[in-house]
């Protein structure tokens, strides 16, 4: 069987979200933060990157580690960590990658002859005068740079929006100079932040944090994440520095507002922030975003569906799946890691990660050991949903589960609250054991849902249809 793209894209021991996806010379590179398995804060670790073939989606190769996160003439002594980043190509032809550490508002800005390799650090964002942007009198904090070179211009998007802070007024838009540093454009809000959204169409999707620029044919697209973090949502313009039109939501990592197979209203992962961008590969459009993992805001991973841009410029949300770069859904009859469930969710609605009654991925061992994620924390009702399968012929599943389960067993189904297909009992097991029943599912493209009941604490490492 070909080798199959899953969401998460890469693999299950790695935390990079907040991703910028682009086509270089033939690949898909992605440039994100870094968290760490078990991680207590956000992005605790150096740059690294990850690219695959365009026309092979599920063959990533690690890049390494492109910028330490010392390099920084601030950070000597290594106590801040690297926030989300960004990449662009420059009328020199060379990298340059933007960031912001965590503890200071100034955008700092690295550079490289290729766009994996190591890069170099190359100054701060300034005015003609040498202050740093986010220095001066009347700036506004830096934070999470998005970055579009046209020409010897290059358009810099910043910002930070929290509910109950008027001094933070929406999306920067700052054009350098061909030095890539030099600000030859002042700093202007093209998108409102929340205490500014009345009456601008922005109501409910206001800009948080997180710009990303791209631009398709004539219109400026800015992604961006909302007041509710969740949502990544995008917003359009004719010029890179004039006021963006509230455009949509793209995708939600809870898969809220998603209405074809739930009510809308209803949330079918714990999310939390998110952060990302659209990208070109071949023919199609994806949208890059990440979920939240290990019951916490601090281990984070990439994510990637296919969405479409329609003719009038508009592009419709899009459900969050275990499939994502796959083109389609994923083969019928084989075995899959828990680690891919797109819905994780009990009998208990809550939109946000962070609490031990619900079930969650995890992994064994430290951050860094290559052990693949699984699915913990399964008490009563704990759900975990697969999305999509290419259903053919089969008769039985099978399920690879460990923990501590008294009179547990699982109830299979093919919509969240659809009928019971198949119940597999299991029993108290320090080790990894199978358990198999006979199913009867249609031929077809179907989700799968898995659903623990009883005392106890199940773990589930994989499920398997034959």
């Amino acid at each position: 069987m070909k080798k199959q793209a899953f969401n998460p894209y890469l693999p299950s021991w790695e935390y990079i979200p907040d991703g910028e996806p682009y086509v270089f010379n033939g690949r898909v590179y992605v440039y994100g933060s870094h968290d760490f398995f078990n991680g207590y804060v956000f992005c605790m670790g150096d740059y690294v990157c990850w690219s695959a073939p365009v026309d092979n989606l599920a063959d990533w190769r690690y890049e390494g580690v492109i910028y330490d996160k010392t390099e920084d003439p601030l950070n000597k002594d290594g106590k801040m960590c690297l926030y989300a980043p960004d990449v662009t190509v420059g009328p020199d032809g060379r990298y340059y990658l933007y960031y912001v550490l965590d503890h200071v508002s100034v955008v700092s800005v690295a550079v490289c002859d290729e766009p994996a390799g190591k890069y170099e650090f190359y100054g701060y964002v300034h005015y003609a005068d040498g202050t740093k942007l986010g220095d001066r009198e009347g700036d506004e904090p830096q934070f999470d740079p998005g970055v579009l070179t046209e020409g010897d211009k290059t358009y810099l998007y910043t910002g930070f929006c929290g509910r109950g802070d008027k001094s933070r007024t929406g999306t920067q838009a700052t054009v350098l100079g061909p030095d890539m540093l030099t600000i030859i454009e002042d700093p202007v809000i093209v998108a409102p932040g929340v205490e500014y959204e009345a009456g601008t169409g922005y109501e409910g999707h206001a800009f948080f944090e997180a710009p990303s620029i791209r631009k398709i044919g004539d219109t400026y697209y800015l992604i961006y994440s909302s007041t509710p973090m969740h949502e990544l949502c995008y917003a359009t313009s004719d010029t890179p520095t004039g006021k963006f039109t509230y455009g949509g939501v793209i995708v939600s990592n809870c898969d809220l507002h998603i209405d074809t197979y739930k009510p809308a209203d209803l949330p079918m992962a714990y999310g939390a922030n998110n952060h990302g961008s659209i990208v070109q590969i071949n023919d199609d459009w994806y949208i890059f975003y990440h979920r939240q993992t290990n019951g916490t805001w601090y281990s984070r991973q990439g994510c990637a569906e296919k969405i479409q841009v329609l003719a009038d410029g508009s592009i419709p949300q899009v459900e969050i799946t275990s499939c994502g770069l796959n083109g389609g859904p994923l083969e019928g009859k084989c075995e899959y890691p828990a680690y891919l469930a797109c819905h994780l969710f009990n009998n208990t609605p809550q939109m946000y990660v962070g609490d031990d009654r619900f079930p969650k991925v995890s992994q064994d061992g430290r951050d860094g050991d290559e052990e693949y994620g699984y699915v913990c924390n399964m008490k009563d009702y704990a759900t975990a949903g697969f999305k999509y399968l290419d259903i053919k012929d089969v008769s039985k599943i099978t399920l690879k589960v460990r923990g501590y389960m008294s009179g547990g067993y699982f109830e299979i189904r093919t919509s969240y609250d659809g009928e019971v297909l198949a119940t597999i009992p299991v029993f108290n097991c320090n080790v990894w054991e199978k358990y198999s029943a006979d199913i009867s599912i249609p031929d077809g493209i179907h989700a799968i849902y898995i659903t623990y009941r009883g005392h106890g604490n199940a773990t589930l490492g994989s499920f398997e249809l034959s």
